[in-house]
């Protein structure tokens, strides 16, 4: 039994944990908009979230900066000036940096604070939680904005303890500069994190060395300095042209295909990927084209078929053009680089296909795979992430009845909207799972007003408890999953089906029937009395 209520005890209004997009923006709704009694809780020393750890060479979004940002201050929107199309990590920190300081938010935020516990109180239907730094805290609400991307996957080798150089993962980057110049490096990975590692690294350090386990479809970003002009456009009309793209599916600057691939010639296919490559941009390239390189094998074909091409012209030694060549469906993280292809291609480079000759071990020298041994001094791991559920199963959430999440979730997640958790009153999860998969900021900045209405609804009305019933949660999931396995997706393994964790349950993370239908169905249940909710009126004394 939990012994929380004979200890020293602090409440609020609400708690917020986590201080990145997510974070900051509800920390601003609920305390500066509601007026709401708020405190957010972050592990990191400083805000920023994703950004604050990621600091790995050549990290950046690969979406454009004036639609990777807040939309809801027209003045900030306008003053803040981006200097890429696509901004490299320290300029969004910045970003992030000065909302924190614009708005007031650092006063109400404890860094360095890990939340530990946090559990249903039912008899007072508030949460009770904890920290590693032993704060008691009872809040009404809690609302989780804790990064999809954010707990790290660092796979174990034998011998990496026997190993005499540096050894690094891109998403605990330490903040002092590390030295490449003359070193031997071995980067293990080729998601996005590694497609930028290795295209910021391999003309800097005396040899590089990539681990592949699989090549990726990569397309140019086509990066240039930010257009003041693009900015002053938009802040001309900043709430018409963000709810046009938060109507479309993937809630990007390019205006998405109506047109199906197969629908035209085979040369009017080719001028519009060219097109495409081009003006540059994965999303724009996989949505941005055709509607239905996602959905149809054909039309997937022809993409990834057209890339191929492409890596031919830009990779010439024969041996790694095999071997970066991709073969299975282009229906991963469509993903954008700056002269990856190219970088590999240099001399300096080495390619080991560590799916055909696995890693063996570490050695005091290098690594060892079953194809021989590379000696190296610093080897980085780009390995990603215990994506989606990662950081929720390392806290102890406890619901309803002593439910815990990670039982909850032990065979993948399961919510309602990918806010609410039937069983876990007064919690919403921004960005969650099952929720949209979507540019980010754009979408949680809609799901924290969204969320926000509906504090201020329960506040206004007396209700004591807000959960999600569990029939709203399984017909949420059934539409997640159809959706999903319509798609090609679903044909693959990687991070967001949860297959890049030995062990961790095949599951269908994501909504992703676009974000303008995602709205609709938010929409739909605030306006009829908050449909797929039980909500439960507060107590009124005798």
């Amino acid at each position: 039994m939990n012994d929380f209520s004979t200890k020293p005890v602090e409440k609020l209004d609400a708690v917020v944990l986590g201080a990145g997009f997510a974070g900051l923006c509800m920390l601003h709704k609920l305390r500066n908009g509601l007026g709401l009694n708020v405190r957010a809780y972050d592990k990191a020393t400083g805000v920023g979230g994703t950004w604050y750890w990621n600091r790995y060479p050549g990290a950046r979004s690969d979406t454009e900066s004036w639609v990777y940002c807040y939309s809801f201050d027209k003045k900030l929107y306008k003053e803040w000036k981006w200097t890429e199309r696509y901004p490299r990590q320290p300029e969004i920190l910045s970003y992030l940096e000065h909302v924190t300081d614009r708005f007031d938010l650092r006063r109400s935020i404890r860094f360095s604070t890990t939340v530990t516990t946090a559990h249903y109180n039912e008899a007072t239907d508030r949460w009770d939680i904890e920290t590693d730094k032993g704060e008691r805290v009872s809040a009404k609400w809690l609302i989780t904005g804790l990064g999809l991307l954010s707990a790290p996957n660092m796979p174990q080798f034998e011998g990496m303890e026997s190993f005499k150089g540096e050894i690094y993962h891109t998403s605990r980057w330490p903040k002092t500069p590390v030295e490449f110049a003359g070193k031997r490096v071995g980067v293990i990975g080729t998601g996005s994190t590694g497609v930028q590692v290795v295209s910021d690294l391999a003309a800097r350090v005396d040899h590089l060395t990539l681990f592949q386990r699989r090549p990726q479809y990569s397309v140019p970003a086509q990066n240039h300095p930010a257009k003041p002009e693009i900015i002053d456009k938009i802040t001309a009309n900043l709430e018409a042209y963000f709810d046009r793209i938060r109507r479309s599916a993937t809630c990007f600057s390019f205006q998405e295909s109506d047109v199906s691939a197969m629908s035209v010639s085979a040369e009017e296919r080719e001028r519009v990927f060219e097109k495409a490559w081009e003006d540059g941009g994965g999303f724009n390239f996989m949505f941005g084209t055709f509607n239905d390189i996602a959905v149809d094998p054909a039309a997937n074909e022809a993409a990834a078929d057209f890339i191929r091409r492409k890596i031919a012209t830009l990779v010439k030694d024969p041996r790694k053009r095999e071997l970066l060549t991709p073969t299975d469906y282009y229906a991963r993280r469509p993903l954008c680089d700056n002269h990856y292809f190219e970088a590999l291609d240099r001399d300096n480079v080495t390619i080991a296909d560590v799916l055909r000759h696995p890693i063996v071990e570490f050695t005091p020298t290098g690594i060892r795979t079953e194809e021989g041994e590379f000696d190296l001094d610093i080897v980085i791991f780009a390995t990603g992430f215990d994506a989606v559920t990662g950081n929720f199963v390392r806290i102890d959430f406890e619901g309803r009845g002593g439910e815990k999440l990670k039982d909850k979730w032990a065979d993948g997640p399961i919510s309602y909207l990918g806010l609410s958790i039937s069983d876990f009153p007064n919690m919403f999860t921004l960005y969650g799972p099952p929720g949209p998969f979507t540019n980010q900021p754009p979408a949680i900045e809609w799901q924290v007003e969204w969320v926000g209405d509906l504090i201020a609804y329960a506040e206004k009305h007396g209700i004591a408890a807000f959960e999600a019933t569990r029939e709203a949660e399984q017909k949420w999931m059934a539409d997640c999953i159809a959706i999903a396995e319509s798609t090609l997706f679903a044909k693959l393994d990687w991070w967001v089906m949860g297959t890049n964790i030995p062990g961790k349950p095949r599951a269908v993370s994501f909504y992703m029937g676009g974000f303008g239908n995602y709205m609709d169905h938010c929409i739909g249940s605030a306006q009829n009395g908050y449909a797929g909710y039980t909500l439960t009126h507060e107590k009124v004394p005798a």
